[in-house]
């Protein structure tokens, strides 16, 4: 049995979705992926990155109130922040795009 997204701290209704939607369907889950790894799979289907959703998710694993970051700490979570954006690699293909590619009529990116 799996624990629902929702009973991780700072992790509401809307993010859960998003979450279960990118591939993360449990707290357990979440817990053992952790935060970055747990937005980057939000990033890659093509969410908006939001550093505000980001750090909610940090603090939240770690049993905090979503906006317990200051200073230096945020600072610090800002840089990992801009490090997972530049690491994504969002999907903005539609369905038909994947089947054209699937079959070869478009030429690899």
């Amino acid at each position: 049995m799996t624990t629902p997204l929702e009973t991780v701290r700072n992790i509401g209704p809307a993010m859960a979705n998003a979450l279960r939607l990118a591939g993360v369907g449990s707290a357990e889950a979440l817990v053992a992926m952790g935060a970055d790894a747990g937005y980057l799979r939000l990033l890659n289907p093509g969410a908006r990155p939001h550093f505000i959703a980001y750090y909610a998710m940090v603090m939240g694993l770690q049993g905090r109130p979503w906006n317990d970051a200051k200073g230096a700490e945020k600072a610090a979570l800002r840089v990992r922040f801009d490090r997972l954006k530049a690491d994504a690699s969002p999907t903005t293909d539609t369905t038909f795009e994947r089947l054209l590619d699937e079959i070869g009529v478009r030429p690899a990116r």
